[in-house]
């Protein structure tokens, strides 16, 4: 049996989906996919639920993918194949989506936030398009991202894979609400209230509207990034990764 990474809890319309695997960073590894996969659409089938909240345990919001099980796989074997799925289900659900990020957020982790409709961040929260850094491309996060963010930072920001704070990614659109650490959980609520004072097919309807121009096409996209997580390359960057080591392509002196 797959140990559960996910805590979902519902109460009073809300559907809040607690990422629970510190232990890796809460990775999108293959059982936080398939269960988060779940959660929303059980959350999206219940109509007693009007806003789902993505929120996490420990000290990270989501590490992105899990590298330990991208080591080794061919293309079609990478679990980058089935992030488009969970992407668009947040990007297209009808119910209103919060993401609570209280710690740091990289490359997937930042693709997931960017798909929810809502991000309140703490000032302790951080980000970064790491992908390059390890050989791969930030091609399928980018379907989301870029909608979101204005066009000259992110392009600067997914080239140099740097880390930035909470205040540059609010400046970007990447963050919609940027407080102090102790003031997200009431930030939260106060905009799950504000979200559940709507009508629900009222806000399914301006969702649709609002979402119209910003159709996902992830099938070129998603050939890109498996490509690379599989290339010779990327297996160097994942490597040396994992062995806390530059990669073979980092100059030195």
């Amino acid at each position: 049996m797959t140990d559960s990474v996910l805590h979902v809890e519902v109460s009073r319309g809300v559907a809040t989906l607690t990422l629970d695997s510190p232990a890796n960073r809460n990775a999108l590894s293959r059982a936080m996919r398939a269960q988060l996969r779940q959660a929303l659409a059980d959350a999206l089938a219940d109509d007693a639920v009007r806003v789902v909240v993505l929120d996490h345990t420990g000290r990270v919001f989501c590490s992105g993918m899990d590298l330990s099980e991208a080591a080794g796989g061919a293309a079609a074997d990478q679990g980058v194949n089935e992030f488009p799925e969970l992407l668009a289900t947040l990007w297209h659900s009808p119910k209103p989506v919060l993401a609570a990020v209280r710690g740091p957020a990289r490359a997937g982790g930042v693709g997931l936030l960017a798909a929810c409709d809502v991000v309140v961040a703490g000032a302790s929260a951080t980000f970064g398009f790491a992908e390059v850094r390890i050989g791969v491309v930030p091609a399928v996060i980018s379907a989301v991202c870029r909608p979101r963010m204005t066009a000259h930072t992110v392009h600067r920001l997914m080239l140099t894979g740097e880390v930035f704070d909470a205040a540059t990614a609010a400046q970007a659109g990447l963050v919609d609400l940027a407080v102090a650490d102790d003031a997200v959980t009431d930030t939260v609520a106060a905009q799950v209230r504000a979200l559940a004072a709507g009508a629900p097919l009222a806000l399914a309807e301006t969702k649709r509207l609002l979402r119209s121009g910003t159709e996902l096409d992830f099938e070129p996209l998603l050939a890109t990034s498996a490509r690379f997580f599989a290339s010779a390359e990327g297996q160097e960057g994942i490597a040396a990764f994992r062995e806390k080591r530059p990669a073979s392509w980092v100059p030195t002196d």
